[in-house]
Protein backbone atom coordinates (compact mmCIF):
# COMPACT_ATOMS: atom_id res chain seq x y z
CA UNK A 1 0.00 0.00 0.00
CA UNK A 2 1.44 3.58 -1.23
CA UNK A 3 1.72 6.60 1.57
CA UNK A 4 -0.89 8.26 -0.72
CA UNK A 5 -3.36 5.36 -0.10
CA UNK A 6 -2.59 5.27 3.25
CA UNK A 7 -3.71 8.85 3.53
CA UNK A 8 -6.42 8.20 1.88
CA UNK A 9 -7.74 5.12 3.78
CA UNK A 10 -6.82 6.80 7.46
CA UNK A 11 -6.77 10.54 6.96
CA UNK A 12 -9.94 11.40 8.54
CA UNK A 13 -10.76 7.95 10.69
CA UNK A 14 -10.73 9.99 13.67
CA UNK A 15 -14.09 11.52 12.05
CA UNK A 16 -15.38 8.57 11.01
CA UNK A 17 -14.03 8.73 7.33
CA UNK A 18 -12.54 5.49 5.62
CA UNK A 19 -10.99 2.36 6.96
CA UNK A 20 -12.97 1.36 10.50
CA UNK A 21 -10.33 -1.07 11.40
CA UNK A 22 -7.23 -0.15 12.69
CA UNK A 23 -3.95 -1.53 11.27
CA UNK A 24 -2.64 -5.29 13.07
CA UNK A 25 0.63 -5.04 11.48
CA UNK A 26 3.41 -4.17 9.47
CA UNK A 27 3.01 -0.55 10.53
CA UNK A 28 4.65 1.98 8.47
CA UNK A 29 5.75 5.38 9.59
CA UNK A 30 3.45 6.72 6.92
CA UNK A 31 0.30 5.08 8.82
CA UNK A 32 1.40 6.32 12.27
CA UNK A 33 1.94 10.27 10.82
CA UNK A 34 -1.64 9.61 9.10
CA UNK A 35 -3.29 8.40 12.24
CA UNK A 36 -1.99 10.75 14.91
CA UNK A 37 -2.28 13.60 12.07
CA UNK A 38 -5.95 12.49 12.12
CA UNK A 39 -6.69 12.30 15.80
CA UNK A 40 -5.10 16.04 15.99
CA UNK A 41 -8.31 16.68 14.62
CA UNK A 42 -10.07 15.80 17.69
CA UNK A 43 -7.36 17.94 19.58
CA UNK A 44 -7.54 20.97 17.45
CA UNK A 45 -12.04 20.72 18.32
CA UNK A 46 -11.35 20.40 21.95
CA UNK A 47 -8.91 23.60 22.14
CA UNK A 48 -10.23 25.89 19.63
CA UNK A 49 -13.79 25.05 20.75
CA UNK A 50 -13.04 25.54 24.27
CA UNK A 51 -11.09 28.54 23.52
CA UNK A 52 -13.55 30.65 22.05
CA UNK A 53 -16.33 29.83 24.29
CA UNK A 54 -14.19 30.12 27.26
CA UNK A 55 -12.73 33.30 25.71
CA UNK A 56 -16.40 35.26 26.51
CA UNK A 57 -17.03 33.34 29.55
CA UNK A 58 -13.81 34.06 31.16
CA UNK A 59 -14.65 37.89 29.69
CA UNK A 60 -17.72 37.69 32.29
CA UNK A 61 -16.24 36.57 35.36
CA UNK A 62 -13.53 39.13 35.10
CA UNK A 63 -15.66 41.57 34.92
CA UNK A 64 -17.93 40.45 37.38
CA UNK A 65 -14.71 39.67 39.37
CA UNK A 66 -14.15 43.47 39.55
CA UNK A 67 -17.41 44.28 39.97
CA UNK A 68 -18.20 46.34 43.19
CA UNK A 69 -21.12 44.36 44.25
CA UNK A 70 -20.71 41.25 46.09
CA UNK A 71 -23.43 39.34 44.42
CA UNK A 72 -21.33 39.37 40.71
CA UNK A 73 -17.87 39.31 42.59
CA UNK A 74 -18.57 36.24 45.06
CA UNK A 75 -19.47 33.33 42.43
CA UNK A 76 -16.53 35.20 39.96
CA UNK A 77 -14.32 34.77 42.65
CA UNK A 78 -15.02 31.26 43.80
CA UNK A 79 -15.68 30.24 40.37
CA UNK A 80 -12.21 31.04 39.51
CA UNK A 81 -10.52 29.80 43.31
CA UNK A 82 -12.35 26.36 42.29
CA UNK A 83 -11.09 25.71 38.90
CA UNK A 84 -7.78 27.32 39.13
CA UNK A 85 -7.24 25.19 42.76
CA UNK A 86 -7.73 22.03 41.32
CA UNK A 87 -6.20 19.60 39.00
CA UNK A 88 -7.26 19.91 35.22
CA UNK A 89 -7.06 15.34 35.14
CA UNK A 90 -9.25 15.83 38.65
CA UNK A 91 -11.40 18.02 36.58
CA UNK A 92 -12.26 15.33 34.14
CA UNK A 93 -12.88 12.70 36.75
CA UNK A 94 -14.85 14.81 38.09
CA UNK A 95 -16.71 16.06 35.38
CA UNK A 96 -17.26 12.24 34.12
CA UNK A 97 -18.67 11.14 37.39
CA UNK A 98 -21.43 14.35 37.69
CA UNK A 99 -22.65 13.57 33.90
CA UNK A 100 -22.79 9.81 35.04
CA UNK A 101 -24.68 10.39 37.68
CA UNK A 102 -26.93 12.65 35.84
CA UNK A 103 -27.45 10.34 33.05
CA UNK A 104 -29.34 7.83 35.65
CA UNK A 105 -31.52 10.65 36.27
CA UNK A 106 -32.32 11.36 32.71
CA UNK A 107 -31.29 10.20 29.26
CA UNK A 108 -30.93 14.07 28.14
CA UNK A 109 -27.23 14.14 29.56
CA UNK A 110 -25.95 10.37 27.61
CA UNK A 111 -23.99 12.58 25.07
CA UNK A 112 -22.39 13.75 27.94
CA UNK A 113 -20.87 10.83 29.24
CA UNK A 114 -18.84 11.14 25.60
CA UNK A 115 -15.29 13.11 25.16
CA UNK A 116 -16.60 14.96 22.18
CA UNK A 117 -18.94 16.89 25.01
CA UNK A 118 -18.13 15.76 27.96
CA UNK A 119 -14.34 16.56 28.14
CA UNK A 120 -14.92 19.57 26.08
CA UNK A 121 -17.27 21.51 28.90
CA UNK A 122 -14.85 20.66 31.13
CA UNK A 123 -11.41 22.73 29.62
CA UNK A 124 -14.31 25.17 28.71
CA UNK A 125 -14.78 26.02 32.28
CA UNK A 126 -10.69 25.07 32.92
CA UNK A 127 -9.78 27.65 30.10
CA UNK A 128 -12.62 30.30 31.18
CA UNK A 129 -11.10 30.45 34.51
CA UNK A 130 -7.72 31.03 34.06
CA UNK A 131 -8.23 33.59 31.08
CA UNK A 132 -11.06 35.35 33.30
CA UNK A 133 -8.11 35.49 36.28
CA UNK A 134 -5.81 36.58 33.77
CA UNK A 135 -8.24 38.99 31.87
CA UNK A 136 -9.13 40.47 36.17
CA UNK A 137 -5.32 41.54 36.04
CA UNK A 138 -5.45 43.69 33.04
CA UNK A 139 -8.63 45.49 34.31
CA UNK A 140 -6.65 46.41 37.23
CA UNK A 141 -4.01 47.55 35.19
CA UNK A 142 -6.25 49.43 33.01
CA UNK A 143 -4.28 53.28 33.17
CA UNK A 144 -6.51 55.63 34.79
CA UNK A 145 -6.07 58.26 31.70
CA UNK A 146 -8.01 55.99 29.61
CA UNK A 147 -11.02 56.04 31.79
CA UNK A 148 -10.75 59.46 32.42
CA UNK A 149 -10.92 60.51 28.42
CA UNK A 150 -13.47 58.29 28.16
CA UNK A 151 -15.54 60.12 31.15
CA UNK A 152 -14.35 63.35 29.44
CA UNK A 153 -15.96 62.17 26.35
CA UNK A 154 -19.25 61.34 28.28
CA UNK A 155 -18.78 57.70 27.53
CA UNK A 156 -20.47 55.74 29.63
CA UNK A 157 -22.02 51.83 30.55
CA UNK A 158 -21.50 49.78 27.47
CA UNK A 159 -19.77 52.14 24.99
CA UNK A 160 -17.38 53.29 27.62
CA UNK A 161 -16.51 49.00 28.12
CA UNK A 162 -17.07 48.51 24.16
CA UNK A 163 -14.51 51.28 23.13
CA UNK A 164 -11.95 51.97 26.13
CA UNK A 165 -11.85 49.20 28.67
CA UNK A 166 -12.26 46.32 26.48
CA UNK A 167 -9.82 46.91 23.88
CA UNK A 168 -7.16 48.11 26.32
CA UNK A 169 -8.01 45.08 28.61
CA UNK A 170 -7.23 42.65 25.52
CA UNK A 171 -4.42 44.78 24.85
CA UNK A 172 -2.44 44.22 28.24
CA UNK A 173 -3.49 40.79 28.90
CA UNK A 174 -3.02 39.14 24.95
CA UNK A 175 0.66 37.86 25.96
CA UNK A 176 -0.26 36.13 28.55
CA UNK A 177 -3.60 34.76 27.76
CA UNK A 178 -1.66 33.66 24.12
CA UNK A 179 0.18 31.22 26.66
CA UNK A 180 -3.36 29.95 28.44
CA UNK A 181 -4.27 29.37 24.47
CA UNK A 182 -1.02 26.93 24.03
CA UNK A 183 -1.52 25.52 27.34
CA UNK A 184 -4.89 24.56 26.27
CA UNK A 185 -4.00 23.16 23.54
CA UNK A 186 -1.30 20.85 24.77
CA UNK A 187 -3.75 19.81 27.93
CA UNK A 188 -6.49 18.75 24.90
CA UNK A 189 -4.18 15.25 25.04
CA UNK A 190 -5.29 14.53 28.65
CA UNK A 191 -8.77 13.69 27.04
CA UNK A 192 -7.50 10.44 26.53
CA UNK A 193 -6.34 10.10 30.28
CA UNK A 194 -9.64 10.96 31.68
CA UNK A 195 -12.75 8.69 32.25
CA UNK A 196 -14.65 10.11 28.91
CA UNK A 197 -14.83 6.95 26.51
CA UNK A 198 -13.59 7.51 22.72
CA UNK A 199 -16.27 6.95 20.62
CA UNK A 200 -16.05 3.75 18.29
CA UNK A 201 -12.05 3.79 18.68
CA UNK A 202 -11.92 7.51 16.83
CA UNK A 203 -9.69 9.04 19.34
CA UNK A 204 -7.46 11.87 19.30
CA UNK A 205 -3.42 12.16 18.70
CA UNK A 206 -2.35 10.41 22.37
CA UNK A 207 -5.05 7.72 21.67
CA UNK A 208 -3.57 6.51 18.20
CA UNK A 209 -0.06 7.11 19.68
CA UNK A 210 -0.94 4.85 22.31
CA UNK A 211 -1.83 2.37 20.29
CA UNK A 212 1.33 2.37 18.13
CA UNK A 213 3.31 2.40 20.91
CA UNK A 214 1.47 -0.81 22.64
CA UNK A 215 1.60 -2.51 19.14
CA UNK A 216 4.98 -2.39 18.05
CA UNK A 217 6.42 -1.70 22.15
CA UNK A 218 8.26 0.86 20.74
CA UNK A 219 7.53 4.60 22.34
CA UNK A 220 10.23 6.06 20.77
CA UNK A 221 8.77 6.51 16.77
CA UNK A 222 4.56 7.46 17.63
CA UNK A 223 5.24 9.96 20.88
CA UNK A 224 7.84 12.01 18.75
CA UNK A 225 5.98 12.51 16.00
CA UNK A 226 3.21 12.98 18.77
CA UNK A 227 5.55 16.24 19.98
CA UNK A 228 6.13 17.49 16.51
CA UNK A 229 2.66 17.84 15.62
CA UNK A 230 1.84 19.57 18.57
CA UNK A 231 5.32 21.53 18.31
CA UNK A 232 3.62 22.63 14.64
CA UNK A 233 0.41 23.66 16.27
CA UNK A 234 1.73 25.99 18.75
CA UNK A 235 4.04 27.45 16.32
CA UNK A 236 0.17 28.14 14.43
CA UNK A 237 -1.00 29.19 17.57
CA UNK A 238 1.99 32.23 18.21
CA UNK A 239 1.53 32.84 14.60
CA UNK A 240 -2.28 33.93 14.82
CA UNK A 241 -2.28 35.15 18.35
CA UNK A 242 1.00 37.36 16.69
CA UNK A 243 -0.94 38.70 14.17
CA UNK A 244 -3.83 39.86 16.32
CA UNK A 245 -1.65 41.00 19.22
CA UNK A 246 -0.48 43.55 16.10
CA UNK A 247 -3.75 44.78 15.24
CA UNK A 248 -4.23 45.14 18.55
CA UNK A 249 -1.40 47.32 19.12
CA UNK A 250 -1.82 49.17 15.78
CA UNK A 251 -2.02 52.56 17.42
CA UNK A 252 0.97 52.74 18.61
CA UNK A 253 4.32 53.80 17.10
CA UNK A 254 6.50 50.28 15.41
CA UNK A 255 8.90 50.60 18.21
CA UNK A 256 6.96 50.65 21.20
CA UNK A 257 4.42 47.74 20.11
CA UNK A 258 5.24 45.16 22.55
CA UNK A 259 6.89 41.99 21.32
CA UNK A 260 4.27 38.82 21.77
CA UNK A 261 7.00 36.41 23.54
CA UNK A 262 6.56 32.59 23.91
CA UNK A 263 6.92 31.32 28.00
CA UNK A 264 5.17 27.69 28.34
CA UNK A 265 4.07 27.23 31.51
CA UNK A 266 6.23 24.48 33.07
CA UNK A 267 4.60 24.01 36.28
CA UNK A 268 0.89 24.36 37.20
Amino acid sequence: MSCWQTIQDYGLRAIGIGERLLPRDDFTLCQQFTLIGSGMIWNIYFGLVALICGFFLATAVAVGKASPRRIFRKPSEWFIFIFRGSPLFIQFFFGYFLFLSLKSVSPIFDPFTAAWLGALIVLFFNTAAYSGEIFYGALQSIPKGDTEAADAYGMTGWARFRRVIWPTMLRLAWPAYTNEAIFLFHATALVFLSGFPAWQQRGDALYYASYFADKTFNPFVPYPILAGYFILLTLIVVGIFGLVNARLNRHLPQDARPKLRLRPNLIR
